[in-house]
């Protein structure tokens, strides 16, 4: 009975040990077996799940060094000449290539109402109506310097002021969007504002410049006015830049003080600026007695600053604000408004 009951131990330990060792060997193969997880990164991929819920990697303003260096580079695999010094060697190097002026284009335009194949009662299939004005590009000219330059101003000023795609741009006067095109591609839609008092202006950022550049989508949002009335872009907007590029010297000098006052309740506490480029000529008239006028109407001078152009040799020079009130008088502010 002994030895039966000896026999019985040492079958339920040998079944345990055998027991334990199966429970470890597929404590050891589970990982292998199961599919594998791993934990995401600090820095998640642009294609990553994290990426797709709204993970977005910071936009490049200006160009690199490196972009540089690469289109040099570019320009010298091609064997490209040094750009030609005169309007004679300029054409020269065309081949193959027909040109009409800008005034040739229009005119025909103007006769054949448009460049169109179809005959007939059949010519108008276009989804837009642009004027062939606003086709040859004529409003390109009316800034006294290239077209180009918006580009400058655009990376100088976001640079500036450390843009972020989700940031609240407002221009003060942005005529055919010069400037404005680049802070709109580059903002979230609805995120940049302008006020413009110009109908031509105004025809060709809608007729043209919006449509052709792709930017419909965008929503900006631009105004008519000549009042320095911004309240119709929405009392409780808190503005991270608001700029006007050589806009104030033709604005008489009691309404650029009168936007001021507005725009200094505008603007994002701590981090909003306002820049105003070419010169303060609001300012220059009363020398010493505009700090106290600026600190005033909630502002402080920040400082100047001057920028290259790209490509073209030349530099604006701008001056910049920023507020010297606090969130809670901001607020207070709109909600004074607001009661009027």
């Amino acid at each position: 009975m002994a030895s039966t009951q000896a026999r019985a131990v040492k079958v339920s330990v040998l079944l345990l040990v055998a027991s334990a060792s199966v429970a470890l060997l597929v404590f050891i193969l589970l990982p292998s077996l199961s599919p594998s997880f791993t934990c995401p990164s600090s820095s998640p991929s642009f294609g990553s799940s994290t990426a797709a819920a709204g993970f977005r990697p910071p936009q490049q303003i200006a160009p690199s060094s490196d972009d540089l260096d690469w289109l040099r580079s570019q320009i010298n695999l091609n064997s490209l000449p040094e750009p030609p010094k005169t309007p004679s060697a300029w054409h020269s190097l065309r081949k193959g290539i027909n040109p009409r002026t800008r005034a040739q284009q229009l005119d025909d335009l103007v006769k054949l109402k448009g460049v169109s194949h179809y005959e007939g009662e059949l010519w108008n299939h276009t989804a837009l109506c642009c004027p062939g004005e606003l086709l040859v590009e004529e409003h390109h000219s009316n800034y006294g310097e290239p077209w180009a330059g918006g580009r400058d101003v655009f990376e100088f000023l976001a640079s500036a002021v450390d843009l972020k795609p989700s940031d609240l741009v407002l221009e003060v006067g942005c005529g055919t969007l010069r400037v404005g095109l680049h802070f709109i591609r580059y903002l979230d839609p609805g995120h940049f504002h302008c006020l413009e008092r110009d109908d031509l202006s105004l025809l060709a950022a809608f007729h043209y410049e919006l449509p052709s550049q792709g930017l419909l989508h965008k929503r900006p949002l631009i105004l008519k006015g000549d009042d320095m009335d911004f309240s119709r872009f929405g009392e409780d907007n808190s503005y991270d830049l608001i700029y006007a590029s050589a806009v104030f010297l033709h604005i008489p000098d009691q309404l650029v003080w009168v936007g001021l006052e507005r725009l200094a309740f505008k603007l994002k506490p701590k981090k909003g600026r306002i820049f105003v480029s070419h010169n303060i000529k609001f300012c220059w008239r009363i020398k010493e007695e505009c700090p106290k006028r600026l600190k005033k109407i909630g502002l402080d001078y920040y400082g100047n600053h001057t920028h290259d152009s790209l490509l073209f040799n030349h530099y604006e020079l701008w001056f910049s604000l920023k507020s010297w009130r606090g969130s809670h008088q901001q607020t207070m502010h709109h909600a004074a408004m607001s009661l009027l």
